[in-house]
């Protein structure tokens, strides 16, 4: 099979004429400074101001960089964190901090699309043959997680980074240079995910056992320099954008497959919420919840898979949460299974995966806004078809490869939450994890192949496989493409412009120009938006490579 690297897509989902509530004007840029945007993972863009309604159709590719990070496995570039207002020796910039899987980090300057600095890690760590789960598509090595930064001072950001042999790098946003000793923060080798930082901790976890380490939370105390972890005893913690920390510190990821044993100590197959102790800086567990379905799911693989956002919602906080499974669960953080540790506030029914396939469902991170109105939307993103008794008031299409699913939090005639579904996007190859600016629902199709299997006669197995059998989606509302497919990545959105990175080490920036003509208004409903003022159909691949459709995700 010849080898297809195409083109991400990035479909931008104006899904109704729902406005997030703007962040009050100010002459500050907006920054995006963690996975997820936010600490609670919410994946929404508070103080965007340029993105409007008006003009979001008016976006073009701005500029794309090509990088000289090497892939591992599936893996290239992570998520840009963008520093609004940094200060640098040639005066006030506004900085994309990327990092890339071969511990490289970056340094680039989004008003021109300029690289203006480039780290690479030294290594305390020699990668050893391959054997077992090392070198796979699941343990690829590397720089994994994506990094947080902190703006300490006005203008001066300061960049955590957890290299390949697991230290603690901290570097200057504006020049790359690191400016403290590198901390051991967590085994080498031990993929960690995307790091989070609450109140000078910085939290990540890690799974799938990579290097014969365990899967567990960590945390790194930047006042002491201690590091306290807990482990669920059985299960990875794979949460794509990282853990969620929740008001009162509690830092909350789902763990995988894996026994479910309270009473031992052993927590496969269950939302995990752990808390850091003021005095040692030890990690405790605070409250966890398991599915009533958990034995069934681990013997399908059907696993949490997803980061969960939290949010309030008329006075408490909630997480919402998904699993390969393809429903969602709402959980009151107060006490989030209930006595029985296995009972949500609310569940959905089945969203997609009536195969009950482990390809299939929810993967990547849901997210979560509030409109003007003062609606609580959450997202979910979902791999394959949609289950056919799930039904939403506005839909565009027959979902084959995947979509967005949106739903209104409401109270029943009880007074209970639920999860009222709203809309569901067009038809999206293999869609991956929303953002909102705005009140604009911003969405990609990776292009990535998922088939998980080893190597068999006709087919080339792991990532190499995978690799041949990724293709290209058309960007839906920009009428034009970028040039790869990534894989467990994700969009980062800030100040009017819209960055994705792929596998072949190039960064794209899509926007607007600020002082651009508005173009006309939004329809009232939309799963697409408009580009050079045509329309595609809803549901249809604008397929530029013959007669050729992608497959779908299999065992």
């Amino acid at each position: 099979m010849n080898r297809r690297l195409f083109s991400a897509a990035l479909a931008l989902c104006a899904a109704a004429a729902w406005t997030a509530v703007p962040g009050a004007q100010a002459k500050r840029k907006a920054d995006w400074l963690t996975d997820g945007g936010d600490p609670q993972r919410t994946a929404w863009q508070r103080n965007e101001t340029i993105l409007t309604r008006d003009n979001v159709k008016d976006m073009k590719l701005l500029w794309k960089v090509q990088t000289d990070n090497q892939p591992r496995q599936m893996h290239n570039l992570f998520p840009p964190l963008v520093a609004g207002n940094a200060s640098t020796p040639s005066g006030d910039k506004e900085i994309a901090f990327v990092a890339g899987v071969s511990d490289n980090v970056y340094g680039i300057d989004v008003a021109s699309g300029q690289q203006i600095w480039k780290r690479k890690f030294d290594s305390t760590f020699q990668e050893p043959p391959q054997t077992g789960r090392g070198g796979s598509v699941l343990c690829p090595g590397g720089l994994t997680a994506t990094p947080v930064l902190e703006e300490r001072t006005p203008g001066k950001y300061v960049a955590y980074v957890v290299s390949w042999d697991g230290r603690l790098r901290t570097l200057d946003v504006a020049t790359g240079q690191e400016i403290e000793p590198p901390q051991l923060f967590v085994p080498p080798n031990g993929k960690p995910y995307g790091l989070n930082l609450v109140n000078g901790v910085i939290y990540t976890s890690t799974a799938q056992g990579c290097g014969g380490n365990p899967n567990d939370f960590y945390a790194f105390d930047l006042k002491t320099k201690k590091v306290g972890n807990w482990a669920p005893g059985s299960g990875g913690l794979w949460p794509r954008t990282g853990p969620s920390v929740g008001k009162d510190g509690t830092v909350y990821a789902g763990s995988g497959d894996g026994d479910y044993l309270p009473e031992q100590q052993i927590y496969g197959q269950a939302m995990i919420g752990v808390k850091q102790t003021p005095g040692t800086k030890a990690l405790e567990l605070k409250d966890w919840y398991a599915p009533s379905n958990a034995v069934w799911m681990r013997k399908r693989d059907l696993d949490f898979s997803a980061s969960s956002p939290i949010f309030d919602y008329k006075g408490k906080e909630y997480l919402v949460s998904s699993s390969k499974e393809c429903r969602i669960w709402l959980l009151d953080t107060a006490m989030l299974g209930g006595e029985d540790h296995r009972t949500p506030a609310y569940r959905t029914p089945l969203i997609c995966n009536e195969e009950v396939n482990f390809t299939m469902g929810v993967w990547g991170a849901l997210a979560s806004w509030e409109d003007a109105n003062r609606t609580r939307w959450v997202l979910t993103p979902f791999w394959g078809p949609k289950h056919p008794q799930f039904r939403a008031p506005t839909e565009y299409g027959t979902v084959v490869y995947g979509a967005v699913a949106a739903f209104k939090m409401e109270d029943n005639k009880a007074g209970k939450p639920v999860l009222t579904p709203a809309w569901i996007s067009r038809d999206m190859y293999m869609a991956e994890p929303p953002v909102i600016a705005n009140g604009i629902v911003f969405g990609y199709g990776s292009g990535e192949s998922t088939t998980q299997r080893w190597a068999e006669p006709g087919h080339v197995g792991g990532a190499e496989g995978r690799i041949q059998e990724s293709t290209h989606a058309i960007l839906y509302a920009l009428d034009g493409r970028t040039g790869s497919w990534n894989h467990f990545t994700g969009l980062s959105v800030a100040n009017g412009r819209v960055y994705i990175g792929t596998y072949d080490g190039v960064l794209y920036c899509f926007g607007v120009k600020q002082g651009s003509a508005p173009s006309s208004q939004l329809p009232a409903a939309s799963s697409d938006l408009e580009a050079s003022g045509r329309r595609q159909e809803a549901g249809n691949w604008k397929l530029e490579a013959g007669n050729w459709k992608p497959q779908r995700a299999s065992k």
